[in-house]
């Protein structure tokens, strides 16, 4: 599995957090791979031999590009042969008016939009291996994108607070932060990424303690509990099992066996 990650433009960092790039190949049988919640919200181009989700008791093959909004629990994908993607990693209070869509919490969402029109000379790029041209295309893109959209200053101010303390940050100074009252913070927060505050800094704080866990897997869970503003050890495990299905110390042993096959800045797909 190869992994690389590229930082936006500076007329992009306001809205994306980075572009990124993998390979996988699985082989003739059909395996799955499991992405984690963490606080981004993704757009997401594959190539080669597609990849699914279970739905209905069968798999739902999915278009070019989804989008992969805010997650709750862990989404299993399924993929055989080789996969390429091509990811755009957003932040969740900026994507949908980036796009102009409708916020929403689909934790996997398949939309409409002139973006797709980007698949066709995409793929002919990866296809001849010139991953950067492929990247090249997709920053104009957004570039484009980004300069039809006003400005939320508001919006920007909170998010840098709520990334600078890893969401640790309480509500009410986030709105601080803002130059807010939290009413309104709250409000357009809300309008702009379909989930509160409270919400999104309870998943950038798990994705703190999930990619600390899957870096160094000997580390010490009740002092990440104090680090990261966990009441104690015990809320720190509760918060991680709602969003991962699994224990702290159950997460760290499978990150332990996996190491060698995997990446270590590369948290997100893990082998199911």
């Amino acid at each position: 599995m190869q992994h690389q990650e590229f930082e936006p433009p500076e007329e992009l960092r306001d809205t994306i957090k980075c572009f990124w790039y993998n390979s996988r190949d699985s082989g003739e049988l059909q395996s799955g791979f499991e992405v984690l919640p963490d606080g981004y919200a993704e757009i997401i181009f594959h190539f080669g031999s597609g990849c699914s989700i279970s739905y209905n008791g069968g798999l739902q093959p999915l278009p070019s590009p989804f989008m992969m909004g805010l997650l709750n629990q862990p989404v299993v994908f399924y993929t055989q042969n080789r996969l390429e993607i091509i990811g755009i990693r957003c932040f969740p209070w900026t994507v949908f008016d980036l796009l102009g869509l409708p916020s929403g919490k689909d934790g996997v969402r398949i939309f409409e939009h002139p973006i797709a029109q980007l698949q066709f000379s995409l793929a002919k790029w990866i296809d001849a291996g010139r991953i950067d041209e492929a990247l090249v295309e997709v920053k104009q893109y957004f570039l484009n994108a980004r300069s039809r959209v006003a400005a939320n200053s508001m919006l920007f101010k909170a998010g840098v607070a709520m990334r600078e303390a890893n969401g640790t940050m309480p509500v009410s100074q986030v709105a601080a932060a803002a130059h807010a009252t939290v009413r309104t913070l709250e409000r357009n927060f809300k309008q702009s990424s379909g989930y509160s505050v409270k919400d999104v800094s309870g998943l950038m704080r798990f994705e703190q303690v999930r990619n600390q866990l899957w870096l160094y897997p000997n580390s010490n869970i009740a002092g990440l509990a104090h680090e990261l503003g966990y009441a104690d050890q015990s809320h720190l495990s509760r918060e991680f099992k709602r969003y991962s299905g699994t224990t702290p110390a159950a997460f760290a042993r499978k990150a332990k066996a996996e190491k060698p096959v995997a990446s270590n800045d590369f948290v997100a797909f893990i082998q199911a």
